[in-house]
């Protein structure tokens, strides 16, 4: 349920607090007061597009909140999201920046609009006047039929994929064998000089450092062995002065004890300095001036230098370019097999896809039989005499397969007696298609088919002048029916009907100010006086009168009947 709405500097308004109830919350006020500019904020909250023309003038940014009672989905979502749950309450916000950037919160911790949008499904359903009244498409028309009946369309979803993947393939197979026979020699020419030389991943740097040794052997021997001259062998190396050291400084411990550390560290330094002597040592003894091994080292490095020009920058990807190389052989020299293995397969999956697709089908059938049924009876509850189906129709060949199955679904209606079903967008009556999409949302969020059992999601229902081209009986039938619907679920709705405006639990009004040469929108919570003069308004204009408040008083009456 949506407890607050908030909002600052938004579009005409500066500053307006909504404190809403469970039940019916009806929203009145004059023509251009601002009344759909909060159900405008409530859909940004829900992931809508943001302007900088929301931004009230003379503000550098607009901030629309608003906090919804939690549900166990919307702290799913919030935990997939890595935002940290706050009791019972979720509370959004959203900035729109002047410069038509924006920032979005959820719990006080930033969050991206695309969490607003995987939070609406359980928070709020906002029905707009543009969707009441414009052209209620086939995918629309199928997302309410599915959404009734709880049908999931993941399983045939997952089948098409895996389908469209396999078929993808082997059109890919078929299309490019032409090409691919005409790069077999390059390909064989490729592989086996790649395959000729063998290379090594990181052969050529180990290569590089046993050339660059071969071509210097002579200064490395005499600079090994000078080294271990002045280390160790000479007569004055480093080793000996060290030794002749530490006898005077084992001396000096001898008779004071504060030498012993430093004669410890002199012996560990003559072990250093053997170390290396030795390794040196080794090292020249080990040098081989070879002028065969150079060659054959300048030949090998050649031969990697020419492959690394021609098939990568390192010896790496010049075995993965030959491994690549030799896949696209065994893909030609096997291509009979492939097609005859991705065909089987491809056989499979369409048969899988078929059957989940079949299923599909099977219960939106059912489940529109059920519908139409409950919509029907929805439709002319709400003063109308009309007949409604819904005709699911599978097109089985592949060229009609898609992630959601093989159905179109189309809502047909015929809103007079004798007239033929026709499409449901094309009914001209404005007020007609107000109350038809009032029926099916009626239908589909209450569960009101015959035999259907779903468990009711917890969410807010927002109608924006859903009312908008009826009047008199049919007006107080969509009244009778807002507020049957409000008894599951929190609904907030736009009028500028009374008849409608009598059956709500929370009255607010929406009211257009000018105070220090400046428009305000402000929203307030009428009481059971002010409510009644506002229906009187709504009655007879801007000037109340004895009827129009007794008729006002009437209204209110019968609404609580």
């Amino acid at each position: 349920m949506l407890l607050e709405l908030r909002a600052e500097n938004y579009a005409v308004i500066d500053h307006a607090i909504a404190v809403f109830g469970p039940g019916l919350n009806l929203l009145t006020g004059e023509t251009g007061a601002g009344k759909s500019i909060l159900v405008d904020a409530l859909a940004l909250l829900m992931g809508s597009k943001a302007s900088s023309d929301m931004v009230r003038h003379g503000a550098d940014k607009a901030v629309v909140a608003c906090v919804f009672e939690s549900t166990p989905g919307a702290e799913t979502t919030l935990e997939a999201n890595g935002i940290d749950a706050d009791g019972t309450e979720i509370i959004l916000r959203r900035e729109i920046l002047e410069n038509g950037k924006g920032r979005v919160y959820v719990n006080n911790q930033p969050a991206t609009v695309a969490v607003l949008r995987q939070l609406a499904p359980e928070l709020a359903l906002v029905h707009a006047q543009s969707e009441t009244l414009g052209s209620f498409d086939q995918t629309q028309q199928r997302s309410l039929l599915d959404r009734f009946a709880g049908l999931s369309t993941d399983t045939v979803a997952a089948a098409f994929a895996r389908w469209r993947e396999l078929q993808s393939k082997l059109e890919d197979l078929e299309s490019d064998e032409q090409d691919k026979l005409r790069m077999v020699d390059l390909w064989l020419f490729q592989s086996r000089e790649i395959e000729a030389a063998q290379p090594k991943a990181e052969e050529d740097t180990a290569l590089e450092t046993e050339r660059r040794i071969l071509m210097n052997a002579e200064r490395l021997y005499a600079a090994s062995m000078s080294a271990y001259d002045l280390l160790y062998d000479g007569s004055s190396s480093a080793e000996s002065s060290l030794r002749g050291a530490l006898k005077q400084v084992e001396e000096l411990a001898r008779y004071d004890a504060k030498f012993q550390e430093a004669a410890q560290q002199l012996t560990s330094t003559l072990a250093v300095v053997e170390d290396v002597g030795a390794t040196v040592r080794d090292y020249a003894e080990g040098i081989q001036a070879s002028p065969e091994r150079l060659a054959e080292i300048e030949d090998r490095l050649a031969t990697l230098d020419r492959l690394k020009r021609k098939y990568g920058a390192t010896l790496s990807e010049v075995i993965s370019f030959g491994e690549e190389v030799a896949r696209k052989l065994a893909e030609v020299e096997n291509r009979d097999e492939i097609v005859k293995h991705l065909r089987a397969e491809l056989g499979l999956a369409a048969q899988s896809f078929r059957e989940a697709a079949q299923s599909l089908h099977a219960d939106r059938s059912m489940a529109a039989k059920k519908l139409e049924k409950s919509a029907e009876a929805q439709i002319n509850d709400l003063a109308m005499k009309a007949r409604f189906a819904i005709a699911v129709t599978a097109n089985q060949d592949s060229s009609g397969w898609a992630s959601h199955g093989w159905d179109t679904v189309e809502y047909r209606i015929a809103t007079n007696v004798g007239e033929p079903l026709k499409p449901i967008d094309e009914i001209a009556s404005g007020g007609e298609m107000s109350r038809v999409m009032l029926a099916l949302k009626v239908s589909v969020e209450e569960g009101a088919a015959r035999g259907q059992k779903r468990t009711q999601v917890p969410r807010t229902l927002v109608f924006d002048e859903i009312d908008i081209g009826i009047g008199g009986r049919a007006a107080e039938a969509v009244g009778q029916k807002l507020k049957a619907l409000s008894k599951a679920q929190q609904v907030l709705c736009v009028t500028h009907l009374p008849q409608i405006a009598a059956f709500a639990n929370q009255h607010f009004l929406i009211e257009k100010q000018e105070k220090q040469g400046r428009t305000k929108t402000s929203v307030r919570l009428l009481n059971d006086d002010e409510r009644t003069e506002e229906i009187a308004r709504m009655l007879s204009g801007a000037q109340l009168t004895e009827t129009s408040i007794r008729h006002a008083e009437q209204l209110l009456k019968s609404s609580r009947g």
